[in-house]
């Protein structure tokens, strides 16, 4: 089922959808969708500061055991449990950011866009997927990765995602908890973003953070035509 959860909805969001096999093994799988045109920048100051006070809160409140149980990450590692994957092997986006952020690493500075996304991903506990619109082709749906599938993640070279959860355009695999892959990257050529988040608990937060992001990335990158979903 689809929900329009805070915007009308547009025909590309119409495009995302969950597939039977992986509903079946993760019955409380819902999506968070946001897209929006927005300006690319490299770094920006108040984007920073956000950054950093939100690291070091979490830095003196929290805990590395701490981590995985989080609500938003502990249904993660259980779903992921359920595919058959090691979360502790395959770690997911959040949680690994998370580990860097308690133990004084901070986050990685890469682009406003993708920033502003994983400051939202350590302040909620989501895995959040950071995708180019512009390089997906057709169709987008979430199923299980195959057995010696291709996929190129950003920073790991080759992944195995045989049992990963797995976003599929057209063209393949492009997108999982644990990675996004370098063919839908976000570079200093983005103008049209779409972020998806993964919410294996069906936590009620959810839509009360895509209106926390919808308001953030307005703010940082200057977004327009913001639009936002919740699919399941």
């Amino acid at each position: 089922m689809i929900r329009v959860s805070l915007t009308h909805r547009t025909p590309f969001m119409n495009k995302i959808s969950i597939s039977p096999e992986i509903k079946e093994k993760c019955p409380n799988l819902t999506l968070g969708c946001f897209s929006c045109e927005l300006t690319w920048a490299a770094r920006s100051e108040a984007l920073n500061e956000a950054i950093q006070n939100t690291c070091t809160k979490l830095a003196e409140t929290l805990t590395r055991p701490e981590i995985s149980k989080i609500d938003t990450i502990a249904s993660s590692r259980i779903a992921y449990k359920a595919l058959g994957k090691d979360p502790s092997r395959y770690r997911l986006s959040a949680e690994a950011l998370l580990r860097r952020v308690v133990t004084g690493k901070g986050l990685y500075q890469i682009n406003t866009i993708v920033d502003t996304l994983n400051l939202i991903s350590i302040d909620t506990g989501y895995s959040i997927g950071g995708y180019d619109l512009n390089k997906i082709e057709g169709n987008i749906v979430l199923g299980i990765g195959a057995k010696d599938e291709p996929y190129e993640g950003i920073g790991k070279g080759t992944l195995n995602i045989e049992n990963l959860p797995v976003f599929r355009d057209d063209k393949g695999a492009f997108g999982t908890p644990t990675s996004d892959s370098t063919r839908t990257m976000v570079t200093e050529k983005t103008n049209s973003f779409l972020m998806i988040f993964l919410n294996f608990g069906k936590h009620d937060s959810l839509e009360e953070v895509l209106v926390q992001t919808s308001d953030l990335y307005q703010k940082i990158t200057h977004a327009q035509n913001c639009q936002t979903l919740i699919i399941d």
